[in-house]
């Protein structure tokens, strides 16, 4: 499956209790666990934003060719452009975006969540 939004959404909606919105509308997918974003396509669909576990970790992947700085975010997050990694580094850049967000949740909401 080449590398789109579709493939991201659905890897996303495979994620527990992992939510899509389009909060600043316009056509935003903003992937959401607990309220708090963890994934981000732009009204351009140029690629998908994730977090990284720190700016240390986002610098690297983009001195290394596998991101760009995410315009808009914190510098934590890292911009993967279509076709930039294959599908599988893909996914699990995503997977790993949310399992950073999911753990950083108040315990109380994390416990309201299906078991990752």
């Amino acid at each position: 499956m080449p590398q789109n939004r579709t493939l991201v959404n659905r890897h996303c909606a495979t994620l527990p209790g992992a939510v899509c919105s389009d909060p600043w509308g316009g056509g935003h997918d903003a992937w959401k666990v607990g309220g708090k974003l963890f994934a981000v396509i732009g009204t351009m669909d140029t690629g998908v934003s994730v977090k990284c576990a720190d700016i240390e970790t986002a610098q690297l992947l983009i001195d290394l060719g596998r991101a760009q700085r995410a315009p808009y975010f914190h510098r934590s997050w890292v911009h993967v452009p279509w076709g930039l990694i294959g599908d599988d580094a893909l996914c699990e850049r995503l997977t790993i975006s949310y399992s950073l967000i999911r753990a950083g949740l108040p315990k109380k909401v994390q416990a309201g969540l299906h078991p990752a």
